[in-house]
């Protein structure tokens, strides 16, 4: 993430930007795709040679009104126009965040409270990174069960790319997946010093040519709501809407809650799903007494008492 993340977002953004029609039909042909720098420059009310040096990271301090005039030109969307003004804010030092530590987050117990309080919907703790930091036992059966695995890999995005099971249990993988790339986009502009998310896009990088041709795309996406599709390897196609919902209070940490639709067969298969996820976990044995829980029990925390 070195270097000059500004100008290259800027240089991919416009490569997405669809010309005018009646510029096609000049006699200049047209060796890349979407804008030149200079329609760029013009739209934003900049000078070509400006603009040109902001691309090449020639010049890193832009006000305010040139991103604005910028991210107009550019057609950007509200997450883009942010992720812009983050990595100009980064560019000129003055980001006024500290480069995250490599300790692992925590979710407050009456979070836990909170996912344990709904063992009929699937609900998980995403966060920086895309780590996942809790979630309850339908979400670890619906999904993946993260919380089984060590800590430094309960990442959602590693899972996505690495895992084949993740192939398999998105319909759509290759869209749902160009998307979480696109959220640890949008955190690389959030903490462009952060060391582990410095380490995971390197990981990840190396290891899936996926990861490379999408992390190159400078797409930024910021989660809300929409429509997960899987294939479950129990009950086939589950259909399933969901909420993102940042906790107040916490840094980086968004709840997420699937629901489906009422009378739906998607609804039929959760409900399956969610009773014998229970019944499994009523009847598993407390570790600490060996005694049968009896109820649904807190979900295990990000740490598990591991470093």
């Amino acid at each position: 993430m070195a270097g000059n993340e500004l100008g290259e977002f800027l240089k991919a953004r416009r490569a997405m930007v669809a010309p005018d029609p009646a510029l096609l039909a000049e006699l200049r042909p047209r060796r890349v795709p979407g804008l030149r720098r200079e329609e760029v420059a013009q739209q934003a009310g900049l000078s070509p040679d400006y603009y040109t040096r902001l691309e090449q990271g020639r010049h890193r301090s832009p006000s305010e009104g040139v991103l604005n005039g910028l991210a107009d030109a550019l057609q950007l969307d509200s997450s883009a126009r942010q992720h812009l003004f983050a990595l100009a804010r980064a560019a000129t030092g003055t980001t006024g965040s500290v480069a995250a530590d490599r300790r692992v987050q925590r979710v407050r117990p009456s979070l836990h409270q909170l996912l344990a309080s709904i063992p009929h919907l699937p609900a998980f703790v995403r966060g920086r990174r895309t780590d996942v930091l809790a979630m309850n036992p339908l979400a670890g059966f619906v999904l993946h069960d993260f919380m089984a695995e060590p800590v430094r890999q309960r990442n959602l995005l590693r899972w996505a790319l690495l895992d084949p099971e993740a192939r398999t249990r998105y319909r759509d993988w290759a869209a749902t997946v160009r998307s979480m790339v696109g959220t640890l986009r949008m955190d690389a502009g959030r903490h462009p010093d952060d060391p582990l998310l410095k380490e995971l896009v390197g990981d990840l990088a190396v290891q899936s040519e996926e990861f490379r041709n999408w992390w190159a795309e400078q797409r930024v996406v910021e989660r809300t709501a929409g429509v997960k599709r899987f294939n479950h390897p129990v009950v086939g196609e589950l259909d399933v809407d969901y909420e993102a919902l940042d906790v107040a209070g916490e840094e980086d940490q968004t709840l997420f809650i699937y629901t489906t639709r009422a009378g739906s067969e998607s609804e039929r298969k959760m409900r399956l799903l969610a009773g014998w996820v229970n019944e499994q976990a009523e009847s598993a044995p407390d570790p600490d007494t060996g005694e049968s829980a009896g109820g649904q029990g807190l979900p295990r925390e990000a740490s598990d008492r591991e470093e």
